[in-house]
């Protein structure tokens, strides 16, 4: 069973060596592409203040963290719903940066998140299927016509929530393929089946052939032609 976790922080500024701290952290669940709605969310108190440039970003204040747990609080309930799951995050360096940091302050004893989870890069997915493109979540949102206008401030589960349909479209559209008997019962009455797509298929990218691709055919299309005096594939 493929078990995935979006995931997202929102920080008091740039950089953990400056002493910068997560103050939220929002996790997505799916499994085999499907959102099963077990997400972890999570506001943390830093015990230092916001940068203004970071609270202008999310929105989120001290005085707002003042009551919430610390990372060590609520660090075991957190690796007890990662362990084991490949996480996906945009621009994963700066989260899984900020997330070490902070393990790091509980315990040197901690290992590495990689060491708890796979990490996959949706930022690094994005710039080799698009080079030279905006890559930003934004930018992918209007790309693949994902409604994100609620999203007016950075928040780490409504990122996660975003980055979640971003992520399927990116991966093939669907939000699942269902090969098991239910489903196959399901769609046909109790006879056999073949896949059901259960996402809108007009977001899957068409692929188009390459002008040598074409010439090539052509040239093979007139050689059975040639050959049998007619070839089906013949326009």
């Amino acid at each position: 069973m493929s078990r995935q976790i979006i995931l997202d922080t929102e920080t008091t500024g740039l950089d953990p060596k400056e002493g910068h701290r997560i103050i939220e952290i929002g996790c997505v669940e799916m499994l085999n592409r499907r959102l099963t709605g077990k997400n972890f969310h999570q506001y943390l108190q830093p015990d230092r203040t916001i940068d203004a440039e970071a609270e202008a970003v999310h929105g989120i204040s001290n005085a707002f963290l003042a009551d919430k747990p610390r990372f060590e609080d609520i660090v075991e309930d957190l690796l007890a719903y990662l362990r084991g799951a490949e996480l996906i995050i945009h621009n994963a360096p700066f989260d899984i940066g900020f997330l070490n940091h902070e393990l790091q302050l509980v315990d040197p004893a901690y290992q590495t998140m990689t060491d708890y989870c796979t990490v996959t890069d949706t930022l690094v997915m994005a710039r080799q299927m698009f080079p030279g493109q905006r890559a930003s979540l934004d930018a992918l949102c209007k790309r693949y016509e994902i409604n994100n206008a609620h999203r007016t401030l950075h928040g780490a589960l409504l990122d996660a929530e975003i980055l979640a349909d971003v992520y399927l479209a990116m991966t093939g559209g669907q939000v699942s393929l269902l090969l098991g008997a239910e489903d196959r019962t399901a769609q046909s009455g109790g006879g056999s089946a073949g896949r059901r797509i259960t996402q809108d298929v007009s977001r899957l990218r068409v692929i188009s052939a390459s002008a040598e691709e074409l010439a090539a055919h052509a040239e093979r299309v007139a050689a059975i032609t040639k050959a049998a005096g007619k070839c089906l594939f013949e326009a």
